[in-house]
């Protein structure tokens, strides 16, 4: 594939993929979705590769999730393109983020916020700069992943933070992320790349085969959560046509507060 959103390299065993899109502080839409399912899938089933690292271009942003310029679009030939339950093949990249056979490390410069949050979450690890952020925003701009972005949250922050980090969308700084066991560790910004590499160095001399196993086992206990997601996201399709949902959108891209409950209907 001829890549235009995301960069590909591999030395030593490491295989980089990068979100570039910079310019929307690494917001992804249909076709940076399948880039990476691409390239994550050329890394993960490549012999010579031992460890995949998934970050973003710049300082700025690991990955802010779905462009919402975009968002709520699945009409064929615009927007998302169509591809997915959502018109976006998010499911297809959660998928494989969590199928190929090798660890992949999150490496986190910037904002890991919404989609990003959970992409960044549903790495093996996660190693941040200490001016990183997470968070999501679904309920701020009429969206919610109902699935890998929820309840795998709460398998790996408890339930109660998982809670709060959706119901609140508030921002959380690396330390405290790194507090509720949301990322793995936190270095000075000036030494990520020297602390991932380390940590890619360490996992390049461990045993393939057990490592391979060692991942698939820990999603066996998760692996529920891929048919909730399913559920989930044929009632976010169903969500997303709502006026309360399109408020959201409305609202983030005239920078205004969305007024959501004008458009509620019975619960």
């Amino acid at each position: 594939m001829n890549y235009q959103d995301i960069l590909y390299s591999d030395e030593n065993g490491v295989a980089t993929i990068t979100i570039n899109r910079p310019e929307r502080y690494n917001a992804f839409r249909e076709k940076t979705c399948v880039e990476l399912i691409d390239g994550i899938a050329r890394a993960g089933w490549d012999r010579e590769v031992g460890v995949i690292v998934l970050t973003g271009s710049g300082d700025k942003a690991f990955c802010t999730g779905g462009d919402q310029s975009a968002h709520g679009d699945t009409k064929i030939g615009s927007g998302y393109g169509g591809r997915g339950t959502l018109g976006l093949p998010i499911e297809d990249l959660q998928t494989i983020i969590r199928d190929v056979p090798k660890p992949i490390i999150a490496k986190v410069q910037g904002f890991a916020i919404g989609g990003g949050n959970v992409l960044a979450m549903l790495c093996d690890l996660t190693i941040a700069s200490e001016h990183a952020q997470f968070g999501q925003v679904g309920p701020k701009v009429g969206s919610v992943d109902p699935g890998f972005g929820t309840a795998l949250l709460a398998a790996t922050v408890g339930e109660k933070k998982a809670r709060e980090i959706w119901y609140l969308c508030r921002r959380y700084s690396a330390e405290e992320a790194l507090a509720i066991g949301l990322i793995n560790h936190v270095v000075p910004h000036d030494q990520l790349d020297a602390e991932v590499d380390a940590w890619c160095a360490e996992i390049i001399e461990r045993s393939p085969t057990a490592l391979a196993i060692a991942k698939r086992s820990f999603n066996a206990a998760t692996e529920h959560i891929r048919g909730i997601s399913s559920m989930g996201m044929q009632s976010v399709a169903l969500y997303y046509d709502s006026e309360e949902s399109k408020e959201g959108v409305r609202a983030f891209l005239e920078k205004r507060k969305p007024e959501f409950r004008k458009y509620v209907k019975k619960l």
